[in-house]
């Protein structure tokens, strides 16, 4: 289950990264990249596992499939934690600048 939500999680980044590919002003390529090397990540787990377990690999208990989703869906909002702090620094769009160096009446 981990595999299958950072897979789904970088192919949906990929698109919305791929709609706007000429400019990147949201860094989306960065979320891409760490979305795809989690998943790369689980692939290798994975492959691991198959050949620790053979066909056993194939009928998970349920509450090991909770709990991997679980720790997919982890990783996928620490992706999120991370992109927008990295977001936030770079400031592309300037707001946060903005925002700090308001003047008050």
């Amino acid at each position: 289950m981990t595999l299958l939500t950072t897979v789904f999680a970088a192919v949906i980044c990929t698109v919305i990264w791929y709609k706007g590919a000429p400019k990147s002003d949201m860094k989306v390529g960065v979320l891409c990249w760490m979305y795809w090397g989690a998943s790369l990540m689980w692939l290798v787990d994975a492959i691991f596992e198959y050949a620790e377990l053979h066909a056993e690999y194939f009928t998970p208990a349920p509450a090991d499939m909770l709990n991997d989703f679980y720790l997919g869906l982890s990783v996928v909002a620490l992706g999120l934690v991370i992109w927008l702090i990295i977001l936030l620094v770079k400031d592309p769009k300037g707001v946060v600048k903005a925002a700090l160096f308001r003047k008050k009446n």
